[in-house]
């Protein structure tokens, strides 16, 4: 019987293009009939989640809980499928899009 036991991220790390070709697999037909708008909004609703976790976690003089912290990781998991799932919908590869930053000097300059 094959071994069952999850493999651990660092052993069997995960790319972005890996990620995109996960969410299309698993939710396209249903991404693609909801649409940009709909899924930008749940898009949307993700960040604002994250905005919870990243204030819990960041307060002056209390470290955050645990589960505040787990949270914190599964809202940043969120954010990044919902954008893999609106770059699907409009046909974007996001690793070919991430090539303007392993490409010298096509990014300048730091925002504060």
């Amino acid at each position: 019987m094959p071994d069952q036991t999850p493999t651990a991220p660092e052993e069997n790390p995960m790319t972005i293009r890996g990620l995109q070709d996960l969410i299309r697999d698993r939710y396209f037909a249903t991404d693609s009939a909801r649409g940009t708008a709909g899924t930008f909004l749940y898009l949307a609703e993700e960040f604002g989640e994250l905005a919870t976790a990243l204030a819990a976690n960041n307060r002056p003089k209390r470290p955050p809980t645990p589960e505040e912290r787990a949270n914190l990781e599964e809202e940043f998991a969120d954010v990044l499928a919902w954008l893999a799932t609106l770059a699907n919908i409009n046909n974007v590869d996001l690793d070919t899009c991430l090539a303007k930053y392993t490409t010298p000097g096509l990014v300048q300059g730091v925002k504060d």
